[in-house]
């Protein structure tokens, strides 16, 4: 009886070395070991979102784990060098798995074990022996109806002294099952190797063929880094912005990309988004114009998200899409210094602008443009907090310094989920002269937090980091000026001073008091300096402490005692407040403004405008750019994928379900029944038969019993012998009719 081994083939050479190889290339234990590798690369591929830019791995991951995980090609791992050749390696294995035991298999098939003896028989555990009345030739006739009628395939042979052999089989799909499923591997293995990069290696192996590395115009790139258009197989993306045409390619290979000649052009119309009542997107799609280049036929067409349309063999499916290029118009804001005078800022996504004249140089690169923001906004802790400098307890983080500290995130999905649209977006970098630059996220419209309508403008000095963001209190016309001409007035000294006489005034009026009011205007002009960070023994300071509250707390620290701090502290905030609302009417004053209104309303908004003014100092920008108008251009991105692979893989997914299907529910069944005349009978036309009657399986089941057990009663009813006592009869087991 034939078995599946484990082990290799052993071929006949002298080199040892040769003979080990094949011997374990060959083995089952190093092909299971090869599929396990090949679940697990799977699993990492499966979890680890594949081609997707380095950047967005490194915001999600951070730049430690960003750089271990492109140095092990896990971003690209069903195209890295090492899984292609694990699947090659399984191929190879897999295929000498088929060679060594496939022949034996169907040899196996094909033989009727009519060798085996009579003594043999009596060894088998599935047996059963037993006199009839019946002459032999009546008796080998009715068990022949008999396994023909339970569906095995018989055969009789003669045999010495008058008996009969007569060998059944039935099962036989299951080796056949192992054929068809270790085939299937072989065949989806290959598949995969078509639908990976190994026919775009090889071009570049044999065909002279290089990505090119860096930013370079596609019509402008030589051949060498140019795949044609007859190219077997590929899968790239493409960039396609409303009312653009593309008719390339791009294929991330090694750290550098390939152009993919198509054998048609793109354009796209219009790219849709829809939304549910929530405002989250539901659906992407793009109409586009497919023209052969060939021809110059045209073809409309709709890609939506797992819906692609093929062209020439060519699958277009909707990736992402992306912002194409929107034109900005911008206000800028001073953020530092005693002038507040605005300024206009035009930009296009994607593109540079240069900013000067604030202290320093800059440039402006545009860099995303969003026309909703589906947000939950909140602080750091889950709750509505209009200054968002709300923290959690217990990490280490939660104490650290800078806008991290001081700063909420409005982007940050916290257990208090408040979903709302708060509006267009505009996120560019800001970078100085010496290359450093911060990255920042402005909205266009304001956002009511905690009853406050407040201005979101965010920062991060890091990719990696989330946005901070400061807020910036709406004016009752719902814009920033008030709180800019606040911000300007507060880096005025002449103001400043004038802000504190007033306060002091109004709190002591009368010539009377005319000592302690000017100790009040010196307090008040003395607060006033350390939050605006303009304090003389803060000038050695770090940034960090150079205004704000933060200036404030090192002031206590420094020159009051611990016990007395807790109500300086309460009357220097006291003094603050109301210097800071008669520093609010000098602004609007200089303007040609009224005075703000004393009510609940204007107390909020100063209240709101005095902890973003101590926020600024982290911003690290020295100015506000807020968008004023924009022309949305939304692009799409495209993946483009030729598998010539895609089919075969197919067929080896039927052939393995077929062929695991065939293995674990068809069952090898081995039936003989060996009839001859009674002992002292010579003569097969006398009467009495004696029947011995054995069964054996690959493998054996308790549903494998069972049936022997109906064979049992079945061979001794057709035969007329007696029953074995306590056993079933065949028709209370097997319904099936007899012949």
């Amino acid at each position: 009886m034939s078995s599946v081994s484990t082990s290799g083939v052993q071929i006949r050479s002298r080199r040892r070395a040769l003979r080990e190889t094949v011997e374990l290339l060959s083995s089952m234990r190093f092909a299971i070991s090869l599929l396990t590798v090949i679940a697990i690369a799977s699993v990492i591929g499966t979890v680890l979102k594949q081609n997707e830019p380095y950047p967005n791995y490194v915001n999600q991951f951070g730049p430690f784990w960003a750089e271990v995980f492109r140095s092990l090609t896990l971003p690209t791992v069903y195209s890295a060098w090492w899984f292609l050749l694990i699947l090659a390696f399984l191929v190879v294995s897999t295929s000498l798995c088929i060679v060594r035991n496939a022949p034996k298999m169907l040899a196996d098939m094909r033989t009727w074990r009519e060798n085996v003896r009579e003594g043999s028989l009596r060894a088998f555990h599935h047996k059963d022996e037993f006199d009839t009345p019946a002459d032999t030739a009546t008796v080998t006739a009715r068990l022949a109806a008999l396994a023909q009628n339970r569906g095995f395939r018989i055969k009789a042979f003669s045999r010495d002294g008058g008996a009969t052999l007569i060998t059944a089989k039935a099962g036989a799909g299951n080796k056949i099952g192992y054929i068809l499923a270790h085939s299937a591997i072989v065949i989806i293995c290959i598949g995969g190797l078509l639908d990976g990069d190994m026919m775009i290696r090889a071009q570049m192996w044999f065909g002279g063929k290089s990505p090119i590395k860096g930013n370079a115009v596609i019509s402008e790139i030589g051949p060498e880094h140019r795949l044609s258009v007859s190219n077997p197989g590929f899968r790239g993306n493409a960039f396609v912005p409303e009312g653009s045409t593309v008719s390339t390619a791009i294929l991330n290979i090694a750290d550098g990309a390939l152009i993919q000649d198509l054998p048609f052009m793109i354009t796209l119309k219009k790219f849709t988004v829809e939304h549910y009542s929530t405002g989250m997107p539901k659906l992407f799609a793009s109409d586009i114009v497919v023209t052969d280049r060939r021809t110059g036929k045209q073809v409309d067409a709709r890609v939506e998200v797992n819906k692609p349309f093929v062209y020439d063999g060519v699958a277009i499916y909707q990736s992402s899409f992306e912002d194409g290029g929107s034109k900005l118009k911008l206000t800028g804001f001073p953020m530092a210094g005693g002038d507040a005078k605005t300024f206009t800022l035009s930009g296009v996504v994607g593109q540079d602008t240069k900013l000067t004249g604030h202290g320093a140089d800059y440039t402006v690169e545009f860099t995303d443009f969003r026309l909703m923001n589906i947000e939950t906004v909140t602080d750091a802790s889950g709750k509505p907090d209009a200054r968002g400098v709300g923290k959690k307890g217990g990490n280490k983080g939660d104490d650290a310094s800078g806008l991290r500290a001081e700063l909420g995130n409005v982007t940050k999905m916290t257990h208090d989920r408040d979903l709302r649209n708060v509006g267009p977006s505009v996120q560019y970098k800001l970078r100085d002269a010496n290359g450093q630059a911060r990255e920042f996220s402005n909205y266009m419209l304001p956002v009511t937090l905690d009853g406050q309508s407040v201005f979101l403008a965010g920062m991060r000095t890091q990719p990696d980091e989330p946005f901070r963001y400061l807020r910036i209190p709406a004016d009752a016309q719902g814009t920033v000026n008030d709180w800019m001409r606040l911000r300007a007035a507060l880096q005025n000294p002449t103001m400043r001073a004038e802000a504190a006489r007033r306060f002091a005034l109004l709190s002591m009026p009368g010539e009377d008091r005319a000592a302690l009011r000017n100790q009040l205007t010196d307090s008040a002009r003395r607060a006033l300096d350390l939050f605006a960070g303009a304090a003389a023994d803060l000038k050695d300071a770090s940034a960090e402490a150079q205004g704000g509250f933060t200036a404030i707390a090192t002031f206590l620290q420094k020159s009051v005692p611990e016990g007395e701090r807790e109500k300086a502290a309460d009357v220097l905030m006291k003094i603050i407040n109301s210097a800071m609302w008669e520093l609010w009417q000098l602004a609007r004053a200089q303007d040609g403004l009224p005075a703000p209104t004393v009510d609940a309303t204007s107390s909020q908004w100063l209240q709101t405008a005095i902890n973003s003014l101590s926020d600024r100092v982290f911003y690290g920008a020295p100015v506000y750019l807020q968008l004023a108008d924009f022309q949305q251009v939304q692009a799409s991105v495209f993946q483009l994928t030729r598998a010539p692979g895609k089919n075969i893989v197919y067929l080896g997914a039927l052939l393995l379900v077929l062929g695991v299907f065939s293995m674990f529910y068809v069952r090898e069944r081995r039936w003989w029944l060996w009839v001859k005349p009674q002992s002292g009978q010579t003569n097969e036309r006398t009467s009495g038969a004696h029947v011995l009657t054995a069964m054996s399986t690959m493998r054996r089941t308790l549903d494998f019993d069972r049936e022997f057990e109906r064979l049992k009663q079945d061979v001794r009813a057709v035969t007329g012998a007696p029953a074995i006592p306590g056993s079933a009869s065949a028709a209370d087991t097997d319904p099936k009719p007899m012949k």
